[in-house]
C-alpha cells in the first residue's frame, strides 16, 4: 500500500475520533472553561489605562529655538572638525554648505504615510512651468485650441 492511499484511508478516521473526543466527551468545553477562567484570574482587580502624557508646550518663541538650534548644529560642527584636526583634508571644512538632515522618527513612532512622507521639505520639486506653455501638446491635453 502507497503512502498517500493511506493517507486518504487513515486522515477521514483520524478526523472523525479527533471531533467525537472534543465534541462528545466535553474535552473543549472543559478547555474554553479553564481559559476563561484563567483570563478572569488574570484580570480581576486589574483595570488597563492608557496614560497620555501632554506635550510641554514651549516657553520660548519659535524664532529664539530655531536659533538655539542652528547655534547647536554649528558648535557641533566645530567640534567634528576639531575631532578630525584642523591639518586632515588640508584644513578643508568637509561640513560647508551642508544642512543637517532631518530628525528621524522615534523608535516605535509610527512612520509617515502620504505620498510626500519621505521628502524633504525644503525640496523644490520639478519645474513644470514649460508644460504651460502654448504648445500643441498641451492644447491637445486641453480638449483642442483655445480661441
Amino acid at each position: 500500500m502507497k503512502k498517500t492511499e493511506l493517507a486518504k484511508i487513515l486522515k477521514p478516521l483520524v478526523k472523525q475520533c479527533i471531533k467525537e473526543v472534543l465534541l462528545e466527551e466535553g474535552i473543549l468545553s472543559n478547555i474554553v472553561s479553564e481559559v476563561v477562567i484563567g483570563v478572569n484570574k488574570g484580570v480581576q482587580g486589574q483595570t488597563i489605562t492608557e496614560q497620555t502624557v501632554p506635550p510641554q508646550p514651549s516657553n520660548q518663541r519659535p524664532d529664539v529655538e530655531s536659533e538655539r538650534r542652528k547655534q547647536k548644529i554649528n558648535e557641533t560642527r566645530k567640534q567634528m572638525l576639531d575631532a578630525i584636526g584642523k591639518s586632515s583634508y588640508n584644513g578643508v571644512d568637509l561640513f560647508e554648505g551642508t544642512d543637517p538632515m532631518r530628525t528621524a522618527p522615534s523608535p516605535g513612532a509610527p512612520p509617515a504615510h502620504g505620498a510626500l512622507a519621505n521628502v524633504d521639505p525644503g525640496d523644490a520639486g520639478v519645474d513644470i512651468s514649460a508644460l504651460m506653455n502654448k504648445t500643441p501638446v498641451w492644447d491637445a491635453l486641453m480638449g483642442g485650441e483655445k480661441k
